[in-house]
């Protein structure tokens, strides 16, 4: 079992704490992420652009010209899809694009990205998380002291109201890493 160290709301190092290897240590399956990022992509579509075929297009219900005699190409309507104002072929309709993945696979993908995290040493354990009031600025300050700068996932052992109801919006960082955050009680 590898060890972390646990600093307090101020940065200070007060102790440590061993993580367990059948969560942090295991080898990233980077492809399971992947389809699991994807899944809740999927999942946050709405689903809603339609557009209009040749049978729902108003219009074009008599043959704009004759069959035959006229030297044109034969015309059965003018909102047949090459017209112009006419159909779309094969028009998307409303549709979901949800679909489900194994509970394995998403327990997995978890494991996978806190084993990665804790491999580039982007874990950050906190002993407890008090804030006097629910500010922003205070927030910000305590991310910035335990240097969990840029984004940022903060959790808790139990329901907290201050990082929840703290709207943080730090600066978008340049580089794509992020922290981890994790509320532990004080080791004794």
């Amino acid at each position: 079992m590898s060890t972390i160290k646990v600093v307090s709301m101020t940065g200070a190092e007060v102790g440590s704490v061993e993580l367990n290897d059948a969560i942090f240590g295991i080898e990233p399956n980077m492809s399971v992420v992947h389809e699991v990022v994807k899944n809740h992509l999927a999942n946050c579509r709405q689903g809603t652009q339609s557009a209009l075929t040749r049978a729902e297009v108003s219009g074009g219900g008599r043959k704009p010209w004759r069959q035959k005699g006229t030297g044109r190409a034969r015309q059965g309507s003018t909102r047949a899809p090459q017209w112009t104002h006419g159909g779309i072929v094969f028009a998307p309709k409303p549709r979901s694009y949800s679909y489900v993945l194994n509970k394995k696979v998403k327990r997995l993908a978890l494991k996978s990205v806190l084993s990665a995290k804790a491999a580039q040493g982007e874990i950050v354990v906190v002993d407890k998380i008090a804030l006097d009031a629910i500010k922003t600025k205070d927030f910000r300050s305590f991310l910035s002291a335990v240097k969990a700068d840029g984004k940022a996932a903060v959790i808790t052992p139990e329901v907290n109201e201050a990082p929840a109801t703290c709207p943080v919006s730090p600066p978008r960082p340049r580089s794509s890493s992020t922290s981890t955050i994790c509320s532990t009680p004080r080791p004794s």
